[in-house]
């Protein structure tokens, strides 16, 4: 370990940090410059990583959980020799920077996830950690391993605090990863000042209660560092939290400690005096200190030498097993491939909720998909997302496809998340939808990201009945459809179901919600022909009338069937229905397409069982919108239907009347 190179290195993390935040006038310089060691270490001589080649399937992970340090990543990419530049950090937080206030995934190599909330990007590394147990049972061989590879992430006092990390805490000690490695950065300040003020546990106890080992030192004994990280490697058996007491700020001499480093520049004359302080030229911005670049070309070499012998064993393993080549090569593609889907066949006229025919649609696409793994947060059996013969993931088996996530719905979020960025797997996950709040953060970042995550989302109305108002969802499409980048499609009936998660599937730079139901449904009878890809357009005629109708009546889910019997009591008056599977996507098409479906001068009625917002920019008018502005009601589901007006009859009647 080569000691003088390391201090040399860390004091530049701290000087670039300080002077980026400096300049920007914005950004937290206390984590960076408290866990400058701990950062070199990790790039200088834990972490197994390739600059050169930063999607490396079998690279080390790193996950800045406590985003708001993000300068200390950016600093130890650019000294480790990824692409970026000192520019870059001199454009720190600036728009259109690669350099992000908090990192952000696909902007900088080298940045495995988006992480800001906190304990998003904790969440995050277990999924990662899964993953690669995944793909090694799968991958490797007797004679050959070409995934093997850790987990690590950094977060701080605030991710400690958040619940989501509780939760993926929890169950990667059940689940006994053991090559994930946490540190935890016990700076003992928060933006309001000491933790004291509202975070006083036994965080040890706590992780050792989840089936965590525990480990703690100080972050300035580099001896010691490594020694905590060679224990943790020898625990195969439980995720470690290796617990680093460091001081924020450190090296500053007169505000490090103090809760004024941790989201505030240092101001100029604090900068100046750290500067003196760490040895380096006062009035001098990002400045590297002599030692930091010998330090780490050194350690490119060493890194080099790894790359090129895992290389050969990976040509190696090819060359002895190119069914498997062939296979690993797909799942990293991405992309769906439905060449050998089967999928189930629904009759028209069939009655199936749509939970149902998803679960039928799943085990189909699970044969067709090998990559394609997923589960439910304690509700699979609802939910329709266990997958017959795929296997369960567990400590005792690595190879199963049906992951349990318990009641854990915001963690489980923040796993497929992880999952999905970690490379090779597509995933899935469901609940109720009316839960879709518990998680609504890590939907949001993978909406952020671009990731294809599918959310199964079921008992999706008024329709769940006598579980009453806290399980019936009111408001939830709408506000999973105001999330920029993230696809909502609720399908009217089986079929519709069917080609939703082919939709789903087909993408891959966001996540899609399946909105299902609990109730059966008719599969009914297409007057579009094409359906099926006019259906990919948001929109669709699914019943029309002779010649231009009178009225056109729209709806999504188990409304376009209210919508059919709705239509059969509008005497005298010519109907189409238009079945809407996602509104943004029909929202998102040109002026002829939307004509077309709805004739100009033709007045539309909308109904949907839940909030009316929105539906006026199809229908125009907020009085042709039959819906639910307020909460549901306990009792029989088709009750609860009449109770709140949601009726064949009302429908009917906004038919007849509208012009």
């Amino acid at each position: 370990m080569n000691t003088q190179g390391i201090q040399a290195a860390a004091t530049s993390v701290r000087t670039l940090s300080m002077d980026a935040v400096q300049k920007a006038n914005s950004g937290h310089p206390g984590l960076p410059m408290g866990c400058a060691e701990l950062g070199v270490l990790l790039y200088g001589e834990i972490m197994k990583h390739q600059p050169s080649d930063p999607g490396w399937i079998d690279r080390d992970r790193f996950v800045l959980s406590a985003g708001h340090g993000s300068i200390l990543l950016y600093s130890l990419l650019f000294l480790s020799g990824y692409d970026l530049t000192l520019e870059d950090l001199k454009n720190f937080r600036q728009l259109g920077s690669k350099t992000a206030g908090h990192p952000e995934y696909g902007l900088i190599p080298g940045i495995e996830t988006t992480t800001g909330p906190l304990g998003a990007g904790f969440s995050n590394a277990v999924g990662m950690a899964m993953a690669e147990q995944m793909l090694a049972a799968r991958f490797n061989t007797a004679g050959r391993t070409i995934i093997d590879h850790y987990t690590w992430a950094l977060a701080g006092d605030g991710c400690m605090m958040e619940g989501i990390t509780a939760e993926a805490a929890s169950l990667a000690g059940h689940l006994k990863l053991g090559k994930l490695i946490v540190f935890y950065d016990s700076n003992r300040i928060s933006i309001e000042g000491s933790t004291d003020l509202a975070f006083t546990e036994y965080v040890e106890g706590r992780f050792e209660a989840y089936g965590w080992q525990t480990l703690s030192c100080d972050a300035y004994d580099l001896p010691a560092l490594m020694y905590m990280v060679k224990q943790a490697k020898a625990d195969t058996e439980r995720p470690t939290l290796i617990k680093v007491n460091s001081v924020i700020g450190q090296g500053s001499p007169n505000k490090a400690g103090s809760h004024s480093v941790h989201g505030a520049p240092l101001g100029e004359d604090e900068v100046k005096a750290t500067r003196k302080a760490l040895g380096m030229p006062e009035d001098e911005a990002f400045c590297i200190a002599p030692g930091t670049e010998d330090y780490f070309a050194e350690r490119r070499k060493t890194l080099a030498k790894t790359y090129e012998a895992w290389q050969a064993e990976y040509a190696a393993w090819r060359k002895a097993d190119p069914a498997s080549a062939a296979l690993l090569d797909r799942f990293l593609d991405g992309k769906a491939d439905f060449s050998t889907l089967k999928m189930p066949a629904f009759e028209t006229g069939s009655s199936l909720a749509t939970r149902a025919a998803s679960g039928k649609v799943l085990q189909a696409l699970s044969a067709a998909l090998p990559n394609l793994v997923g589960g439910s947060a304690d509700l699979a059996p609802s939910n329709n997302t266990f997958v017959s013969g795929a296997g369960e993931f567990s400590a005792q088996d690595r190879t199963g496809r049906n992951l349990h996530f318990g009641v854990r719905e915001h963690a489980m979020g923040g796993i497929l998340n992880g999952l999905a960025l970690h490379g090779g797997l597509r995933v899935y996950g469901g609940t109720f939808l009316v839960f879709s709040d518990y998680m609504r953060p890590a939907v949001r970042l993978a909406a952020l990201m671009g990731l294809p995550v599918v959310y199964v989302f079921t008992h999706d109305s008024i329709f769940v009945g006598e579980d009453g108002p806290t399980h019936q969802p009111i408001e939830h499409v709408t506000a999973l459809r105001i999330i920029p980048n993230l696809q909502v499609l609720r399908p009217a009936d089986a079929e519709e179901t069917a080609e939703a998660w082919k939709m789903a599937l087909e993408r891959t730079d966001g996540p899609t919600a399946l909105i299902l139901t609990r109730q059966n449904l008719p599969v009914s009878e297409k007057a579009d022909p094409a359906w099926k890809e006019t259906l990919r357009k948001g929109a669709y005629v699914l019943r029309d009338c002779d010649g231009t109708p009178d009225v056109v009546a729209v709806a999504s889910g188990s409304e376009v069937a209210l919508a059919l019997a709705a239509t059969e009591k509008a005497e005298g008056r010519k109907v189409r229905v238009v079945s809407v599977l996602s509104r943004e996507l029909f929202f998102r098409q040109d002026k002829a397409f939307c004509d077309k479906l709805l004739p100009p001068g033709v007045p539309v009625v909308a109904a949907e069982a839940g909030v009316t917002l929105g539906w006026e920019g199809v229908t125009g008018r907020r009085e042709n919108i039959l819906g639910i502005d307020r909460f549901g009601e306990s009792g029989p589901g088709a009750q609860v239907a009449e109770h709140l007006g949601l009726t064949v009859d009302a429908l009917a009647a906004l038919l007849k009347t509208v012009r």
